[in-house]
């Protein structure tokens, strides 16, 4: 069974039948009994944002769905650390938005970024993968990691930029038009060197989304004051 069909179909009807034996709170505020509950399901409405990547030659643009705050925070961090796969759904409204902001072409593809295996082995899933296949592109797995780096927590804009330079690669991606996806772009040094990694394959770069964005990289679509052009 396709994994976007069981998560649709069977991993609701599992949490409903796991709440007769275990409490179930909602992934966005902890209410009791609840998946999801509807406010916190308004409250992942798409809100679209754009930025453009430093360091990337040409007009990349990032769309992001949501910011990375407050219930829609919460709920990524349900999805990635605490293995709550089946609120991904939720996420993909917000997601296809971003991509539609790219106005791909009928060609396009989406490319996630990789997982390290560390990341793999302490989830047992891929978030980006996951992600990727609720969107409506085809998804693509162009991107190959290099060399390991370390936890990007903690570190600086500058050492971020540094611990992923070089660390992908990709084959097969001479002459497609891709789009590259992550679940959240913090200062985009992953996201930069995914693109650097594509295009030096081939690929052409359409843009790249997000589910969410940081707060302090955010800026509403319509903003187009000075502050508003300031680069991640």
């Amino acid at each position: 069974m396709p994994l976007t069909l069981f998560d649709d179909l069977v991993r609701p009807a599992l949490a409903q039948a796991l709440t007769l034996v275990m409490p179930v709170e909602c992934g966005g505020c902890g209410a009791a009994d609840v998946n999801l509950c509807e406010r916190c399901v308004d409250e992942l409405r798409p809100h679209p944002s754009r930025r453009a990547l430093a360091g990337v030659d040409g007009d990349v643009p990032l769309w992001s769905g949501l910011r990375f705050e407050g219930v829609a925070a919460r709920v990524i961090r349900a999805v990635k650390e605490d293995g709550r796969t089946s609120l991904i759904s939720s996420l993909t409204p917000a997601l296809n938005a971003a991509v539609a902001k790219v106005s791909p072409p009928a060609d396009t593809v989406v490319v996630p970024l990789p997982t390290s295996r560390a990341a793999y082995r302490r989830r047992g899933y891929r978030v980006p993968d996951r992600l990727a296949a609720r969107t409506t592109l085809p998804v693509a797995r162009l991107l190959r990691t290099a060399r390991r780096t370390a936890d990007q927590r903690g570190l600086t804009i500058m050492q971020r930029r540094e611990n992923v330079s070089l660390s992908m690669r990709s084959m097969d991606a001479a002459g497609r038009r891709v789009i590259v996806l992550d679940d959240v772009v913090t200062t985009g040094a992953t996201l930069q060197e995914a693109i650097r990694a594509l295009r030096s394959a081939g690929a052409i770069v359409l843009g790249a989304v997000t589910v969410a964005a940081t707060p302090r990289q955010a800026s509403s679509e319509y903003q187009t004051s000075a502050k508003s052009e300031r680069r991640i």
